[in-house]
């Protein structure tokens, strides 16, 4: 047991970072705003990790979240002074070059900071070995142990590589509290945490269905976890910073990016159809009630590779005759091109209505999407052969941009190694190793039986409206596939939802689902339903197969679409 905390049985851990690229102040905001005990910042997403890999071949002492050490420089001595722990996951493809690099930091502004950091997850130089193929990138997800076993050294700085997102809030709780490899509900409950505050503001309001309900959305406040010793927490954030934290804000971090009920990671799976939300004072929420079992015994790996070149160019077709238009540009560019790409694809976004008052809302888009091994096919020989066409297509051909080259695109697929064949070790601050051993309890993971559900809702009059006047959701992505979750405030509203938004509602809901694979997992403790879209992304976000590559407003269409709803449950 370590003390990280002045307070025995509540540790307060903030976040300020969702992903490599967000508020820069954040972390000065998150020290200044009130006390916290440890603040973590998650910097990677399987895109992330692309964008390093890229950076490391360039220059092999990358590969690790350059954003971070600016923070650091401006916000170190603040930290040391409030007592505050730093855990963070920026250390990408090298934990070990970002520690060094915060050593050299510490030592150009005079302080006295001990850093630690933890490697084992980059398995780039074992692929084949694993079965794995060859990669750009190859990272196991890491546990928390190692962070816990760095904290209990008595590092300042905490730097890991690829652990899961939740780790750097469940490595700072077990220190602090002495939690032992098998208290899998208290684990279980500070992943739940970690995964709530993971990605920063979608907590207190950003992304937020119901947003114009929150009075002030103008700079939301990072949120803070204040987690108990049985691992049950408070969600809150600084008192006089913007957003909202209240039952649903949470609820819908929650299902973010979530599968099932089981939600697995390497020390624990923690069952998310036993979590319980409960308001606790203003923009204070309770979770409670979240029980655990042993781990899988495999770790997820993320692979990243590039997949080849990408390149677009789109046109705007303005008018009458948008249909004959888009063919007949299509037509053209397809038989002028001096070599067809390995892959070509056009999409039609009719976003023109009829007599309209202004050019703009006249006008549709029509995008073609052309991807290839060779960059040289994607390159001025699409591009430019597409504005060749200005002159001698259609009426009023333009395009959104100039002629250029492509870009390389990556493609990200998940693997799965045995637990015991990946390294995990800590390296405290002074430089000795620790080696950290996987878990001796393991449990094959399966989908839980379909929970017992209420009767159906009798109803005699409906209206179509909308699902989202009285549903929220979210929605993201995992892979190539994509995540909607979608719940409602009452039990009158749940006994509907469950009944009416089945797999197959939804595939007409949302037609570009007709040909997927859905899956739909019940949660009736949160009211929610949570369908897995397999596919809808190709082959992950790099890969751009739809204009939404993240599935990011996924659950905003689908609350925009029109479903007969009981009068009744109407506002």
């Amino acid at each position: 047991m370590s003390m990280l905390a002045a307070d025995p049985d509540v540790i307060r851990i903030g976040n300020c970072s969702g992903f490599y690229g967000d508020r820069l102040g954040a972390m000065r905001e998150m020290l200044e705003g009130g006390q916290l005990d440890v603040l973590t910042g998650d910097y990677l997403a399987e895109l992330t990790m692309l964008i390093l890999g890229r950076d490391r071949m360039k220059d092999p002492g990358l590969g690790y979240a350059k954003t971070f050490v600016t923070q650091i420089k401006d916000c170190l001595g603040l930290a040391l002074e409030r007592g505050v722990r730093i855990v963070t996951n920026a250390g990408g493809l090298n934990p070990a070059g970002l520690a060094e690099k915060l050593r050299k930091v510490v030592a150009d502004l005079g302080l006295d900071a001990r850093i630690a950091y933890v490697e084992g997850d980059d398995l780039l130089g074992r692929t084949d070995e694993l079965g794995l193929g060859a990669p750009l990138t190859a990272n196991a997800y890491l546990g928390a142990w190692g962070i816990a076993t760095c904290l209990e050294s008595g590092a300042d700085i905490v730097v890991t590589g690829r652990v899961t997102d939740a780790s750097v809030v469940v490595g700072p709780a077990a220190a602090h509290f002495g939690w032992g490899r098998t208290d899998y509900d208290a684990l279980a409950g500070a992943v739940v945490a970690g995964h709530v505050i993971e990605c920063g503001t979608q907590a207190t309001g950003g992304n937020f269905a119901f947003f114009t309900e929150l009075a002030d959305l103008g700079r939301p406040g990072f949120p803070i976890a204040e987690i108990r010793g049985d691992g049950s927490s408070v969600v809150t954030k600084h008192d006089g910073t913007g957003g909202a934290v209240t039952v649903d804000t949470v609820a819908a971090q929650l299902m973010y990016e979530i599968q099932g009920a089981r939600y697995a990671g390497p020390d624990v799976t923690a069952r998310l159809d036993t979590v319980a939300l409960a308001p606790a004072g203003t923009d204070r929420v309770l979770i409670s009630g979240v029980t655990g079992e042993a781990p899988p015994p495999r770790l997820k790996v993320s692979l990243n590779t590039l997949g080849g070149f990408r390149n677009e160019m789109e046109f705007i077709l303005t008018g009458l005759d948008i249909e004959a238009k888009a063919a007949l540009a299509r037509r053209q560019l397809e038989s002028w091109l001096p070599e067809r790409p390995a892959e070509l694809e056009w999409t039609l976004a009719r976003l023109d209505r009829p007599d309209a008052e202004t050019e703009e809302q006249a006008s549709a888009l029509l995008r073609c999407v052309v991807r290839d091994p060779d960059p040289n096919k994607v390159g001025r020989a699409f591009s430019g052969v597409a504005v060749e066409l200005a002159l001698a297509s259609y009426p009023g051909c333009s395009f959104t941009s100039v002629p250029g080259n492509g870009a390389p695109y990556g493609v990200y697929r998940p693997g799965y190694v045995d637990a015991a064949e990946v390294p995990h070790i800590a390296v405290l601050p002074d430089g000795s190793r620790v080696d950290i051993a996987a878990s001796e309890q393991t449990r094959a993971l399966q989908d839980v039986e379909t929970p017992e559900l209420p009767e159906p809702l009798p109803a005699k009059e409906f209206r179509r409206v909308p699902l989202g006047t009285i549903a929220l959701a979210r929605s993201g992505d995992k892979g190539g596939d994509a995540n909607v979750g979608v719940w409602v405030r009452t039990d009158e509203q749940w006994r509907w939802l469950v009944h009416a938004l089945t797999v197959e509602r939804l595939k007409e809901l949302l037609p570009e689902t007709r040909s997927l694979t859905v899956t739909r997992h019940a949660l009736p403790n949160l009211r929610a339903v949570n369908f897995i879209i397999s596919g809808l992304l190709g082959a992950g976000v790099a890969y751009q197969a739809r204009f939404d590559p993240q599935a990011k407003g996924l659950g905003e269409w689908l609350r925009s679409r029109h479903i007969d709803i009981p009068w009744e449950l109407l506002p």
